[in-house]
């Protein structure tokens, strides 16, 4: 298969650097009534291209803010994001959504697929808004569906799909458009513990298949242990690398 993850974007780099993703001093504020809610304390993170890196601990701990800021669905109170050595501070909302649609691969814990759509359709769609058709684009998604497993089960909508297959369609879906960077919000929390396990090394797969950065977020610790390093968060903070998790959920 030929992937090629370079893409032009208002001077962004074309070819890949060797961080992925870096974060400096990130701080998230929410305001609770008269009451501010710190939800990230003084977060600095660096994750380097082709690396699987997962973020456990509790519910509330950060995790999903985190992952929302490196996606641009968030933004920082205060800090530095850089992405392929380039600062993403600056981005408008739309430059964002550019962002997203031509670099970012997003895979969520509640699938987010179309019912009235085939699965094929779903995959389809991040070329669709690129403005991708035709029969490369067609070549692409039975790429990708054939990859996950699913291209059998194209023509079916969600509806007809296990949970499981769900996340697989979801997952190739993320991945179609070709982004440098997969960004995995408990994508098993809604699965059992054999189909979690599958999905777990489908996405383990991707950065030696495909050279793409994952980074998952979880409660699971089976789940995190597949990473090549897991970061442990409480209260908003990056308590450290982990090579065991104990604590209770």
């Amino acid at each position: 298969m030929n992937v090629n993850l370079g893409v032009s974007f208002k001077g962004w780099t074309t070819m890949p650097e060797s961080e992925a993703v870096k974060l400096e001093h990130i701080y998230k504020e929410y305001s609770r009534g008269v009451s501010r809610v710190l939800a990230l304390c003084d977060i600095n993170l660096e994750v380097r291209c082709g690396d699987f890196c997962a973020f456990i601990g509790p519910s509330g701990c950060g995790k999903s803010t985190l992952l929302n800021i490196i996606a641009g669905l968030d933004r920082p109170t205060s800090g530095s994001l850089t992405l392929e050595g380039r600062s993403a501070d600056g981005l408008t909302s739309a430059e964002w959504t550019i962002m997203r649609r031509e670099r970012v691969g997003i895979i969520f814990q509640a699938f987010h697929l179309i019912p009235g759509l085939t699965a094929a359709d779903n995959v389809a769609l991040p070329l669709l808004l690129k403005g991708e058709t035709g029969s490369a684009a067609a070549t692409r998604v039975q790429e990708v569906l054939e990859t996950v497993g699913m291209w059998a089960r194209r023509d079916h909508s969600p509806g007809e799909l296990s949970g499981g297959e769900q996340q697989r369609v979801a997952i190739a879906r993320a991945i179609v458009h070709r982004p440098r960077l997969i960004l995995a919000d408990e994508p098993t929390g809604n699965l059992d513990s054999k189909t979690g396990g599958e999905i777990i090394d489908l996405l383990q797969s991707l950065p030696r298949q495909f050279g793409h950065t994952v980074l998952l977020v979880t409660h699971s610790w089976t789940a995190a242990q597949a990473a090549d390093y897991v970061w442990e968060m409480a209260d908003g903070r990056l308590m450290g690398q982990v090579t065991q998790y104990t604590h209770p959920m």
